[in-house]
């Protein structure tokens, strides 16, 4: 890599790979200029979407400790570096994929684990974070409201016994 222009370019693409959460790797062929642009502005805030030599992609991976993309860095390749929600910006790829069937989603990596296709679209079939941690915490509201129901009923059934053994000893007293 004797060229000053590809160093920089595997620098930049090892940045990216070494910054992003996940990575979702497609073959973008087919696409018109204006659908790329529209993918981008579909995965903005959550994604940068970039098109990628295979060759410097594979060293760009490997320099920032990414191991096994080699398989799906094949074709013409373009990566979605996600920054964002990784459910969110799988939903755009897959969503954009259903109206652009010339986008296919290759495979990706996501907390050093290599995914397939698959893989990424069952990330996209999860809820957003928010919805996530909202389900999250009323989980836990309803655990803590039962953990006081269970704190609070030994002394209510001490009191129902001392209630009971009352009871039975002042007919006991009676009866004599």
């Amino acid at each position: 890599m004797a060229r000053p222009d590809k160093a920089a370019a595997v620098e930049e693409l090892t940045k990216q790979f070494s910054d992003a959460s996940a990575t979702v790797l497609t073959e973008y062929r087919g696409l018109s200029v204006k659908a790329l642009r529209d993918l981008r502005r579909a995965l903005a805030g959550n994604a940068t979407y970039a098109v990628a030599k295979n060759t410097l992609a594979q060293i760009a991976a490997k320099q920032a400790g990414v191991d096994g993309l080699d398989a799906h860095l094949a074709g013409p390749t373009a990566i979605a570096f996600v920054s964002g929600d990784v459910a969110a910006a799988a939903k755009g790829l897959r969503d954009f994929a259903k109206t652009n069937p010339h986008l296919v989603i290759k495979g990706g990596v996501m907390d050093g684990r290599v995914l397939d296709a698959e893989a990424v679209k069952k990330l996209a079939d999860l809820e957003s974070r928010e919805v996530l941690l909202a389900k999250l915490a009323g989980a836990m509201k309803g655990n803590l409201s039962k953990a006081a129901g269970l704190f609070v009923a030994p002394l209510s059934q001490v009191a129902r016994a001392a209630q009971a053994l009352a009871d039975q000893k002042t007919p006991q007293a009676t009866d004599e």
